[in-house]
């Protein structure tokens, strides 16, 4: 079964770029989902099956924290896996979300190969794929 992504960046060029590079992977993705912030994530966590949740730090209206503590305490989504993509990455900071739920951790700027990397575990790889993007290549977004 293919696992439905849910991308929450208060940047619509990021979450093109996320997009992009998900289709390059070779992850068994199926529907992509999008939000700018906690507030649509919850909205679209509620409205859609979403198997893992790829999410930015800081937003505004609802930034990554909060959303994870949200999410902690609606036993409908608790389960879902959150994965941080951020430019934030201090180790506290990283141990404050992983502490509070969070499954992963990728910083930005991120190569294809590292995205394919922290959600293969939770989608799978699509059959007979091959990531598109060459390991050695400098592609970073």
């Amino acid at each position: 079964m293919r696992a439905n992504i849910l991308i929450v960046d208060d940047s619509p060029t990021m979450r093109r770029m996320i997009k992009k590079t998900l289709s390059m992977c070779g992850l068994n993705i199926g529907e992509l989902f999008e939000a700018a912030n906690g507030i649509e994530a919850l909205a679209a966590m509620s409205q859609h099956p979403v198997a893992v949740a790829l999410v930015d730090i800081n937003m505004p209206v609802m930034n990554g924290l909060q959303l994870l503590i949200r999410m902690h305490a609606d036993e409908r989504i608790r389960d879902i896996p959150v994965i941080i993509a951020s430019t934030e990455g201090s180790e506290t900071r990283i141990r404050e979300l992983m502490d509070k739920g969070a499954r992963g951790y990728v910083r930005k700027p991120f190569h294809p190969e590292q995205i394919r990397d922290v959600l293969l575990p939770f989608v799978g790889a699509a059959e007979k794929a091959e990531m598109a993007v060459d390991d050695g290549d400098d592609m970073a977004f």
